[in-house]
């Protein structure tokens, strides 16, 4: 796994309300025999172990490997047991203990000598429809490894989570959020991931630039002639591209887009319908409530309410 980022648009999109904010950040040294249980009920937890590398072993599901620089994902609600021996019986159950630094070994501070680990985890929030598009389609646990060596973000979580210093909130959530998008860009190129559709499609020459110019301007009035020029090609060729590719046609997947996009800012407290409808495209309110029960199965009125409960 890489360490560089290259943001793509359709994928910042969909992690744009995966955020870390305040992230609950966790660090334990522990020497062996050692075995930490956590339960989890945020939407994800990114799990990091340096030093000797350890088990991730899932609730249910087969314990994975962890080096050192790889990046272990969890969707809650579950629990797991981060462990250096798949056998080791739980010490600590953090659900209880706090997301305090937990001593299992003979140190609080300074970084893991050989034999010992340093664990790191992050909870993660999430909020609104479009980062659900994206965290559906993981697995409730995997591990992605990095194959390239040491990694400065894990480097500097390492360091940083022991001081105490001005901005250091703000630095964590950052070093956080590099390593959520590295490893899920990496998780997606994997063999084994079940990557979504779009997420293919962005490297498709003749899909690929449609798709990017929906998500970079879904409130224009786009039409399929106007998708095809952005990759150079006929109407036809593009509309049986996308549809293969995507699995819908491209006016139809606009729709959708733009329906994730308005459930998030049907939210947002200062927003109305009209508001809402003019920003994803649409200049007359009931052809976008017609278009957004179609698509959600409420209408905007009953899911802004709903949403401004949650």
């Amino acid at each position: 796994m890489t360490c560089s980022i290259v943001y793509v648009d359709a994928l910042t999109d969909l992690l744009r309300g995966v955020r870390a904010q305040g992230a609950q950040l966790c660090r334990s040294f522990a020497t062996p025999p050692w075995a930490l249980r956590y339960v989890t009920d945020t939407p994800l937890m990114l799990v990091m172990i340096a030093g000797s590398g350890g088990w991730l072993v899932p609730d249910g599901r087969e314990p994975m490997w962890l080096r050192e620089g790889d990046v272990g994902l969890v969707r809650g609600p579950s629990g797991f047991v981060l462990a250096d021996d798949p056998a080791t019986p739980p010490q600590v159950d953090t659900s209880a203990a706090g997301c305090d630094q937990w001593q299992l070994g003979t140190r609080t501070y300074g970084l893991a000598d050989d034999g010992e680990a340093v664990v790191i985890t992050g909870c993660y929030e999430v909020v609104g429809s479009v980062p659900d598009r994206l965290l559906s389609v993981l697995p409730r646990a995997f591990v992605v490894p990095n194959p390239d060596g040491p990694c400065p973000v894990l480097d500097l979580l390492k360091a940083e989570v022991g001081r105490d210093r001005p901005g250091q909130d703000t630095l964590l959530d950052r070093a956080l959020d590099l390593m959520l998008v590295a490893a899920l860009r990496e998780w997606f190129e994997r063999p084994e991931a079940n990557p979504p559709a779009w997420y293919a499609a962005l490297g498709d020459p003749v899909v690929g630039p449609a798709l990017r110019a929906i998500h970079d301007d879904p409130a224009r009035a786009w039409t399929v002639s106007e998708l095809a020029a952005k990759a150079n090609v006929s109407r036809a060729l593009l509309a049986k591209r996308f549809t293969a590719a995507v699995g819908v046609p491209p006016l139809t997947y606009l729709t959708q887009w733009r329906m994730a996009v308005a459930a998030d800012l049907l939210a947002e407290p200062d927003a109305t319908v009209g508001s809402v409808a003019r920003a994803v495209g649409y200049t007359d309110g009931f052809a976008f409530s017609t278009a957004f029960k179609r698509v959600r199965g409420v209408r905007p009125s009953d899911h802004r309410v709903v949403a401004l409960r949650a």
